[in-house]
């Protein structure tokens, strides 16, 4: 298959590109890892849209030619939309329901269409911290002195540790881990999402985190909290403190880790424009650590460590 004769659309961070075919689907091409991008991310689809979540339904699989078709689900995000709209709140009202949905899926065995089981990981500490860790690992080397960085890693490692520590919800849920409006289309009149390869069952906050603490969309502090008001109104049953506690730790964590996660794609695959975003970052993660005192300890090493004008840096 010649994929110049097909239009790219614009892709995600994985390594995954995709093409609008002539025949009303969209090719999902990937050579490298291709079985979590292909496989596994069908495998999730499906298991989506078995427990009433809509997911892009799988058409074709030529996996050996390292390619699926899916359902085109055409242009239009929920960014998109919210973008032109000045009353976001029934939107994210809709978008609550479908997190509502997601955390029921009680499946954590699946098989791909290549005939292989899988199951769904948990998003346990060792994950978690480690996500956190790449922004040590990628955005410290290219702001901070290659003399300094080794004793930073291990003082700011410490404060992830502990950090993980307090968190508070035990009982896990199905997350889909990247929960954001621009992973969420608009298709006849429906919402479906995607993105979704990377589920696991983890804290019931951290879809929520990414929901609302979205570094993609800049959102009024009164939106967060109506926001986060709806998912407390539809799941009464959750401990409100404890719930509170442990989405300002994961989304302080997520956040270091998206930082990490965009300084990575600049660095290693020449994808630029998500540096641009990694001001917001820092202001979401200021934003939570200033109004919470068990960030005290990690808020002094970030303010010695980390300028104003660092944090602010316009990235090219």
């Amino acid at each position: 298959m010649n994929l110049n004769n097909y239009k790219q659309l614009s892709g995600d961070a994985s390594f995954r590109k995709f093409y609008r075919s002539s025949q009303n689907s969209v090719i999902v091409f990937s050579k490298k890892n291709k079985y979590l991008n292909l496989a596994i991310y069908e495998a999730i689809n499906s298991c989506l849209i078995k427990n009433g979540v809509k997911a892009p339904k799988l058409k074709k699989e030529f996996y050996n030619k390292n390619y699926i078709e899916i359902e085109d689900l055409g242009n239009e995000t929920i960014l998109k939309i919210l973008k032109k709209k000045k009353n976001k709140v029934k939107i994210y009202f809709n978008v609550i329901k479908i997190l509502q949905l997601i955390q029921k899926i009680k499946t954590k065995n699946l098989v791909t269409f290549k005939k292989i089981k899988y199951e769904i990981p948990q998003y346990a500490e060792t994950k978690i911290l480690n996500e956190a860790n790449l922004f040590l690992e990628w955005y410290l080397p290219k702001v901070i002195k290659k003399t300094r960085i080794n004793k930073i890693k291990k003082e700011i490692k410490n404060s992830f540790v502990n950090l993980f520590k307090k968190l508070k919800l035990k009982k896990k849920v199905f997350v889909h881990r990247d929960f954001h409006v621009s992973n969420m289309m608009y298709h006849k009149k429906k919402i479906y999402l995607i993105d979704n390869q990377d589920a696991a069952y983890g804290n019931v906050a951290y879809d929520l985190a990414s929901l609302i603490d979205d570094v993609r969309f800049k959102t009024s502090e009164e939106l967060k909290n109506k926001i986060f008001k709806m998912f407390l109104k539809l799941n009464n049953s959750i401990d409100q403190d404890k719930l509170k506690n442990d989405f300002d730790i994961l989304s302080v964590l997520r956040n270091f880790k998206i930082i990490g996660i965009f300084t990575r794609l600049s660095v290693r695959d020449k994808k630029n424009r998500y540096m641009q975003m990694i001001p917001y970052a820092w202001k979401i993660i200021e934003n939570r650590t200033s109004k919470n005192l068990i960030f005290k300890d990690l808020e002094l090493k970030l303010n010695k460590y980390f300028s104003k004008k660092l944090r602010l840096k316009k990235w090219r």
